[in-house]
């Protein structure tokens, strides 16, 4: 009778929860993070590291991880390299973590991809990590530098303003990012009408690259689109060029994955449920990590309390796989280049003024495949 009644009361306990280990890596000492910066608002930058948007991405399930038997554990590790990285990456891949995310430069982060890990990008846009130098265990859910490109593109289209000043920066970075809006431009069909290169620096010889009023002056155009990584020429410009001309790009009206004042969609409630759990408001950059937590959630929900490496990343790469993404719309991954299809908030920091795909913009498939790079191009071999 005593055994029965013990094995009565071991059936209503709960089972042992399965651990599900997400790591996160991000730069030590970035720059970006400095209170100086941060105070200043450029508009794009990030406002804290991935571990916050994936924190409140895995507070929302609580109950549903509860109720599977789920118990979620988050790493976080700060690197210093592209070796750092991928010790790190590889050391929680051995421990048992069945996904990483990472706000990394783009050679730190395909180090950490070496690890047989799936790792999320929350924080590069570059249009090279998602074409030449793609992997397969690599997926992006901050926008390309291509989809923002697009989604600006299809708003000047929209407008009517097919006249385009390109005003771009002296690095390195600029001039890719340059080349991706010059094919936005293609492919929308807007006039390119000078491309003119600026430089913020103290030698008086060079005072011309930063004159607003000369860069943009002596030809005619319907809007200025500035490219500049590093803001801080970009924030300047609205309202001191040659023309009455509106600004778009990094200052002026910007393409961004999230905005904490956009009132749509639900999206009210997400802003605030980040802004009391960390005080500050939610970036483009904490969204991607809050997606990136979500995606793992999600598939791990899809697949037990026993969720490894390799069955996260067969749910992920499912065909049904979809994303709330509080945009309206249902998010997914692209299988040729593992980028977070999703719409881009028009933005100039105070309000969104519009959402892309914009309206009459039509595509064969799926509409949010008209922002960054399509199926036909293969620009990724991995794929």
């Amino acid at each position: 009778m005593i055994e029965r009644l013990i094995a009565l009361a071991l059936l209503w306990l709960p089972a042992a929860a399965g651990a599900l280990t997400i790591g996160v890596l991000h730069r030590a000492d970035d720059a970006r993070l400095e209170p100086r910066r941060l105070a200043l608002g450029y508009l794009g930058q990030p406002g804290g590291t991935p571990e916050a948007g994936l924190r409140v991405a895995v507070d929302e399930a609580k109950f549903q991880l509860d109720a599977a038997g789920i118990a979620p554990k988050i790493e976080v590790v700060a690197v210093e390299g592209a070796e750092q990285a991928r010790q790190a990456a590889e050391r929680m891949a051995r421990q048992g973590a069945v996904a990483l995310v990472a706000d990394l430069p783009a050679p730190w982060l395909l180090a950490a991809a070496r690890a047989p890990v799936t790792v999320f990008n929350s924080g590069d846009a570059a249009d090279a990590l998602r074409q030449q130098d793609c992997r397969g265990n690599l997926v992006h859910t901050l926008p390309s530098e291509r989809m923002r490109s697009d989604a600006l593109a299809q708003w000047l289209l929209a407008r009517r303003w097919s006249r385009v000043l390109l005003l771009r920066g002296p690095t390195e970075e600029d001039a890719a990012r340059a080349a991706g809006v010059k094919a936005a431009l293609a492919r929308f069909r807007l006039a390119l009408v000078a491309e003119r290169p600026f430089k913020l620096s103290a030698d008086p010889r060079e005072r011309a690259l930063a004159n607003p009023l000369l860069l943009t002056g002596g030809v005619e155009h319907d809007a200025v689109w500035v490219v500049d990584s590093d803001g801080e020429f970009a924030r300047s410009l609205p309202y001191r060029t040659a023309l009455p001309r509106p600004v778009v790009g990094d200052g002026g009206l910007a393409a961004l994955a999230w905005a904490p004042n956009f009132e749509r969609f639900g999206a009210p409630q997400l802003a605030r449920r980040f802004q009391r759990a960390h005080g500050r408001p939610m970036t483009a950059h904490d969204w991607a990590a809050w997606a990136a937590g979500k995606a793992v959630v999600q598939a791990a929900l899809a697949t037990g309390p026993k969720t490894g490496a390799p069955a996260l990343a067969a749910a992920l790469a499912a065909p049904g796989f979809e994303l709330d993404g509080f945009k309206g719309t249902a998010l997914s991954l692209r299988p040729w280049d593992r980028q977070l299809r999703q719409p881009m908030l028009l933005t100039d920091g105070l309000a969104v003024v519009g959402i892309a795909p914009l309206e009459g913009v039509l595509h064969p498939r799926n509409t949010l495949d008209t922002l960054g790079a399509d199926a036909p191009e293969k620009l990724c071999p991995a794929r």
